[in-house]
């Protein structure tokens, strides 16, 4: 390819060291040594960060991503447009990008001017629905794709119909490392006259660490002088959610196999530098992974390209490079098999260093010298296929086509409100007020909302400790002789009444649905499910059609991962045509409603028969539903098309004097939620108009103008009054401010995923 020049500017997006982890060491040595190639092209990296405040980059880092925050993803898509880059190359990974399957990525891309060679680090085989349209989507916005594996482009048509025309095979790169005795760099690690065996890369459970040591009691019945170096500091992400227990597990295994002297663990991740010796001293390497779907192994790669000697379990690459004796395959979860392959490398010198050879000869194409000349053949190529366009252009947008700017999203008043019984009631403006104690309404919201922010990976340990306090204060309070809950409870922690009111029994039972069917631990799932099985056949006793919805609200969520529970189903149904009855009886032309009075929370109503009439398929509960919810965005829409909610001065009775005045920050929340749900149901993006309009109204646009969030503190101030705010930030206010950011937020994550390619 000639000219090559003419790619002055690179981006390279992806993790980027000192990040540890594949991706981060893939990225940073891909720039590297397209840098050495091509001096005259400037290449900078565009990190994904997945710590607050991100790592201590080197200088060739010019814009950091935030990973879990979409504005971030379209800052970074500005950024990248004025810089004039004349290429971005993306390292695609679906773990390593925010949003559902990670389709942030999506969001930046459509802003991109510029052609995109996507380098495809996974490529699933079986996809589920929402991880084929991020895939699909992203093939489409990219003007190349890399493959490092032939399978990888078969896959790529088969799957996802991708056009073989714009498919590169690039191997993964290595370093390039001399082909010497392993002799040469036993002693430096006193392993000197021993025979070495090696795995290296972040230890996780996949990696099948625990088959080697199985299999290590025959091999050093044999071969007594043998040792295995495990390398590799445990992945980051294991460590922060189950510290070092893996490592320790195996540690334990050693001992139990009496191999613990011929077992080296080095607990770090280490330069390139000192990885080339570790290879270097390695007379066979092993790699025992659990998983046959990895169409790329960098650690493979390194050892292979190195002429090791190499026993595998039959992944995709492996598969692929040690074909043709290039090295030896194994059954996944065999230790014998490794334990005869080994030993019968380590007997026959003439078959394996003919492996070595074989392997040394073709990672002579692997190398990263040549690897950096095809993947800029790869740029030129995408280049030449943009011609046509713009590829420096950058094109403002209006504010009504730029994504909805939400404001943070902060816990910190949150936070002051719970102390380790859970979450007070009230506060005196910002402080936390004792004397009203605490209520099962305020904790279950609480618990919902802490569900939520599992799901957007928001301050994932400050959640957990509040989430298990909050499921700590549901159990607490739910009555196993009664089978009700209690609600309200003193400072002291004295239950203050002998059974809690309807709707906090149903909000509980929407709290317990959630853990089930949403929350990521299974500690929470099974607590939840306990609680919810007991308290859930109450609520056929109920006349309240607010704890009526509320419990539809938790059966459906429930039946999302327990959807063959037949009691549960059977109540949905009992509680869905009460709640239809209730509308059919009070319904009229002019006040297509469930009761003769607009009060409180009203919008769950109408919500829960959108939610159930749509999972039952019952097309005449769903259609009710969207009625009553489109009269009530009605009732509560202001001359000036502010949202304006019913008063709880007075309520509206039918017939009666509306009452504007004090208007409550549950309503809002109420009606952002029902809208959303009203916007998956539909697809219309009227009522993801209105969602957003009721969510304003915490900002500012309402009768008086006056903003009822503080981004000070994260709270949420307790009413709108004829002549003021209330500036208490009490908890019910606060969650209703925070559950609305959190829904919004979410439904604003899951629209990367379904904007088309543009064509």
């Amino acid at each position: 390819m000639e000219n090559l020049s003419e790619i002055l500017k690179i981006a390279f997006l992806g993790d980027y060291l000192p990040r540890k982890c594949g991706i981060a060491t893939f990225t940073a040595d891909v720039l590297s040594a397209i840098a050495a190639e091509h001096p005259k092209s400037q290449c900078f990296a565009v990190p994904v960060n997945d710590l607050p405040g991100g790592y201590a980059y080197p200088r060739e880092v010019r814009f950091e991503i935030e990973e879990q925050d979409l504005p971030s993803y379209l800052r970074a898509a500005d950024f990248l447009n004025i810089s004039n880059a004349d290429l971005v190359s993306v390292q695609h990974e679906f773990g390593i990008f925010g949003g559902p399957s990670g389709s942030h990525l999506l969001a930046l891309l459509r802003e991109l001017r510029m052609p995109v060679v996507t380098t495809l680090h996974t490529i699933l085989r079986t996809p589920n629905p929402e991880q084929r349209r991020v895939m699909q989507e992203l093939i489409a916005r990219s003007t190349r794709l890399v493959v490092m594996a032939e399978r990888g482009r078969q896959m790529l048509q088969e799957i996802y119909q991708a056009s073989p025309a714009k498919i590169d095979l690039i191997p993964h790169g290595i370093p390039d490392i001399p082909f010497v005795d392993p002799n040469f760099y036993k002693d430096q690690f006193g392993v000197e006259g021993r025979l070495v065996l090696l795995t290296f890369g972040l230890l996780s459970p996949n990696k099948g660490i625990e088959n080697v040591l199985n299999a290590l009691p025959e091999i050093v019945a044999e071969f007594p002088n043998i040792v295995y170096i495990v390398l590799g500091a445990t992945h980051p992400n294991l460590v922060r959610e189950c510290g070092e227990a893996y490592r320790m597990s195996l540690e334990r295994l050693a001992q139990k196999n009496k191999v613990q002297k011929h077992v080296i663990f080095y607990n770090r991740f280490v330069d390139i530098e000192e990885l080339k010796e570790f290879i270097g001293a390695a007379d066979l390497y092993l790699t025992p992974y659990l998983n046959e779907a990895q169409i790329t192994s960098g650690t493979l790669a390194y050892a292979f390209g190195a002429g090791k000697a190499v026993v595998s379990t039959p992944y995709w690459h492996a598969q692929e490079l040690l074909a043709d004796d290039r090295g030896v395959l194994v059954p996944f979860g065999d230790a014998k098999a490794i334990a005869r392959e080994v030993i019968g490398l380590l007997r026959d010198e003439t078959r394996r260093t003919a492996i070595r050879k074989n392997a040394y000869k073709l990672g002579r194409e692997m190398v990263w010298s040549n690897v950096a000349r095809l993947y800029m053949r790869s740029f030129e190529l995408a280049r030449l296929e943009r011609a046509v366009l713009s590829r420096k252009s950058f094109a403002t947008k209006t504010l009504a086509e730029q994504p909805r700017a939400l404001p943070e999203l902060k816990l910190d008043h949150l936070s002051r409100m719970t102390d380790s019984t859970g979450l007070f009631q009230h506060a005196i403006f910002t402080v936390p007020n004792f004397s009203e104690g605490y209520c099962t309404d305020d904790n279950a919201r609480a618990f919902i909302l802490a569900v939520l922010l599992d799901e957007m990976e928001e301050e994932p340990e400050n959640v957990r400790t509040l989430a298990t306090t909050y499921a700590a204060f549901l159990h607490h309070a739910f009555d196993s002789k009664t089978k009700r809950f209690h609600n309200l409870l003193s400072f002291d922690r004295r239950w203050l009444d002998e059974q809690g009111s309807e709707d906090s029994h149903g909000r509980a039972i929407w709290a317990l649905g959630m853990g089930v069917g949403r929350s990521p631990y299974r500690s929470f799932q099974v607590m939840c499910g306990q609680v919810f099985a007991q308290a859930l056949p109450a609520t056929t006793g109920f006349t309240s059609p607010r704890a009526w919805a509320f419990a539809l609200l938790g059966i459906h969520e429930y039946l999302q991962r327990l959807s063959g529970d037949r009691f549960a189903q059977q109540i949905r149904e009992t509680l869905m045509t009460r709640l239809m009855g209730l509308f059919e009886r009070t319904t009229r032309p002019d006040w297509p409603w469930f009761e003769d009075v607009l009060s409180y929370d009203n919008a769950k109503l109408a919500h829960a028969l959108i939610l159930s009439g749509r999972a039952t398929g019952q097309a005449p509960v769903y259609e009710r539903g969207l009625q009553a919810l489109r009269w009530l965005v009605q009732m509560q829409t202001g001359e000036t098309g502010d949202f304006r909610p019913i008063g709880s001065n007075g309520f509206y009775p039918r017939g009666g004097t509306r009452a504007n005045f004090d208007q409550q920050p549950i309503e809002a929340q109420s009606m952002v939620s029902a809208c959303l749900e009203a916007y998956r149901a539909t697809n219309e993006v009227w009522w993801y108009e209105q969602a957003q309009r009721a969510f304003d109204w915490f900002l500012g646009w309402n009768d008086l103008g006056l903003e009822l969030y503080s981004p000070n503190t994260g709270g949420c101030r307790d009413a709108l009054h004829v002549d003021r705010v209330n500036q208490n930030q009490g908890a019910e206010s606060t969650l209703a401010f925070l559950l609305a950011l959190a829904e919004l937020q979410l439904m604003q994550n899951a629209l990367t995923v379904f904007v088309p390619p543009a064509p």
